[in-house]
């Protein structure tokens, strides 16, 4: 027996394993589906979830959440959450309640840690600023979760994608953790063409909510919820925009008053009231106090004036950046950023594929706040120059 045919025993021997252990309702690593079949994968020893995990923790994209904020941005300060923090803290907590409900792990880091992959510099600002220039260029609404399926499939790899399984595209795709919803079904029947069709319609329809089609994908989106909601109190709280004793009352009560005891009353909640069934879901009493808490958020965080007060300037920014890449590409501009730190060495097919407007909005999306910023004082703010005459 050769050293391939030793490992990949070991590989099916894993797969085995995973029947014999998870729920009937766990998504099998045997079951994952791929667009298009690679022979190293079915002689390789790595599982098809555990190998997606590995493209997006290896992807350009991936490394861009280091300098991507969450919620505040434009604030110096070393202890505020930034996106690479936030989607390690989902893939725990996720992974987490995955182990107590029996589930697929792997499939839950792929998708926990590829979830919010299509985020434009500035959070949900730059993502409704990103949007608004789309729809002025025909291109339809812009949102992050579908930027983080295109970026995956699409644009890594100069335009080759990285040929990621439906299940863990479809939980990044499925997974907006800003809608409030007690309890998750997952929509099982769905393949590559419902994929496509689903992106299309939330595109043009942005009220289009998407379920994903496993438990492993709405254990995901529940703990994106979960990730957040106390740690963006928090992170209010250490900027002086909110107090503890402001908190509402019931929230207080049912699920605590710190990060820790949210997530850990959250967890518990989801795990207890989720357990050997077909679905997760929140107890009645949780998820009516964790729907308050974001609403209280929204109201008091999200949308205060002391985190909004250069937001205009931030919209002006986008705005003008956007106009200045399309020109350079109309004009065929090659010694523009655009050209020279994005296009260069792209397939043909991306370019063949791709309006420029679209391309202006993937090389936008796919900045880091700080390198936006640069490219904004590079062609946006007048350089001084010594000249001698």
């Amino acid at each position: 027996m050769t050293k391939r045919d030793r490992l990949q025993k070991i590989r099916m021997g894993l797969d085995e394993v995973e029947e014999q252990r998870l729920s009937p309702w766990a998504c099998l690593s045997r079951h994952a589906i791929r667009k298009k079949e690679e022979e190293n994968i079915l002689r390789g020893h790595r599982q098809h979830f555990s190998l997606d995990t590995d493209r997006i923790l290896h992807s350009k994209a991936y490394s861009r959440y280091i300098d991507k904020t969450q919620v505040f941005y434009l604030i110096k300060n070393d202890h505020i959450t930034h996106r690479v923090l936030h989607v390690q803290l989902v893939s725990k907590i996720a992974r987490t309640i995955g182990r107590l409900l029996r589930l697929n792990e792997d499939l839950i880091e792929a998708i926990s840690l590829g979830h919010d992959i299509g985020h434009a510099p500035f959070g949900h600002d730059g993502e409704k600023f990103l949007s608004d220039l789309c729809r002025k260029h025909g291109l339809g609404h812009f949102f992050h979760n579908l930027q983080g399926v295109r970026f995956l499939e699409k644009i890594e790899k100069k335009g080759k994608g990285w040929n990621l399984t439906l299940q863990v595209l479809d939980g990044i795709l499925s997974h907006n953790g800003e809608v409030h919803s007690q309890a998750l079904n997952p929509d099982k029947d769905k393949d590559f063409f419902r994929l496509e069709k689903e992106m299309e319609k939330v595109e043009e329809h942005p009220d289009t909510d998407l379920y994903p089609m496993t438990l492993e994908g709405c254990v995901v989106r529940m703990a994106d919820t979960i990730s957040y909601v106390g740690r963006d109190v928090e992170d209010a709280i250490r900027l002086g925009l909110i107090t503890r004793e402001g908190l509402p009352g019931d929230c207080r009560r049912v699920l605590g008053e710190t990060n820790g005891t949210i997530v850990y009353t959250l967890v518990e909640d989801l795990v207890a009231n989720s357990l050997d069934k077909p679905y997760t879901s929140f107890s009645e009493e949780v998820a009516d106090a964790l729907k308050k808490l974001k609403d209280f958020n929204q109201n008091f965080i999200y949308t205060s004036d002391k985190v909004k007060r250069e937001t205009l300037k931030v919209q002006l920014m986008f705005e003008l950046l956007f106009e200045k890449y399309l020109q350079d590409l109309e004009k065929g501009n090659k010694s523009s950023d655009i050209f020279r730190e994005f296009l260069d060495g792209m397939s043909t097919a991306y370019g063949k594929d791709t309006p420029p407007a679209g391309i202006v909005r993937d090389f936008i999306a796919g900045m880091t706040d700080e390198y936006f910023l640069s490219q904004c004082r590079k062609h946006l703010i007048p350089q001084s120059k010594s000249l001698r005459f």
